[in-house]
């Protein structure tokens, strides 16, 4: 019988106890709210989340003028070539229309002359700021905050499970920050436990409204990832081969950041 994927992600993906993030709060003495910061275990890099281009380039509009602007024209074009539909519709953590391309953060940088991520600081909303100083520019998507999206999480599933000793059978469990669900409910966080074979299924699991995990772990305690709610980017702690797995794959764009190891 065919499964959804809602389906499979609730069969494959029960509750476990809250008591299981008890080692991430002993690990980063944090409370969660925003998600467990791990340090290094003894490697660690930054998972950058895409953005993508418009084949038009950025405009001189912010992406709330535009917004403005194209409700109060009723749809019609107010930039010429840039359908309001190509820039205000879209299902959120998936790749945007084929007039949309990837672009690096790093080609963004030589572009701008804003370095990757500034020295001591962490990757969020206020990077690149030579290119924002009314707001994100239409004709750039903005990295996703709080959740990779789907390409950059299914990427990121499958170096791990490269990376993983019992591979696609490896244990994990996942922490979704109650922030996520718009209410601040320590007393009963979601924590969800399955294996590396059926994490992509976890960004379709209906209770968890299209969100990546704030944690995703292994059982053994191998490696560790964070999404924290306020950042651009995805925190993965683990070995060596792991870490420099994700510098050097050609999808996913991942920097080391000295100040937050």
């Amino acid at each position: 019988m065919y499964e959804t994927a809602a389906a499979l992600a609730i069969a494959r993906w029960p509750l476990a106890p809250s008591e299981e993030t008890d080692w991430l709060l002993d690990l980063t003495s944090d409370d969660g709210l925003t998600g467990f910061m791990p340090r290094a275990l003894p490697d660690a890099a930054w998972v950058l989340h895409s953005m993508y281009e418009h084949e038009l380039g950025p405009t001189d509009m912010s992406y709330v003028a535009y917004r403005r602007a194209a409700l109060t024209s009723g749809g019609v074009e107010t930039i010429p070539g840039l359908d309001p539909a190509d820039v205000l519709t879209g299902t959120g953590g998936e790749r945007p229309g084929p007039r949309w391309r990837r672009l690096r953060w790093a080609e963004l940088a030589r572009r701008t002359g804003d370095p990757v991520v500034p020295e001591g600081r962490l990757p969020c909303h206020t990077s690149f700021p030579s290119i924002a100083p009314g707001g994100w520019p239409v004709g750039i998507q903005a990295p996703s905050e709080g959740s990779l999206n789907r390409a950059d999480w299914n990427r990121l599933v499958d170096i791990l499970t490269e990376h993983s000793p019992q591979g696609a059978a490896t244990g994990c469990l996942a922490y979704y920050s109650p922030l996520l669900h718009g209410a601040e409910d320590l007393d009963n966080p979601h924590v969800r436990a399955g294996t590396l074979a059926d994490a992509k299924a976890l960004y379709d699991h209906p209770e968890e409204d299209g969100w990546s995990p704030s944690n995703l772990w292994a059982q053994d305690r191998s490696w560790v990832l964070c999404t924290d709610y306020d950042l651009w980017a995805t925190k993965v702690a683990g070995p060596a081969p792991l870490v420099e797995a994700l510098l050097d794959d050609a999808e996913i764009e991942a920097v080391r950041l000295r100040w937050a190891c």
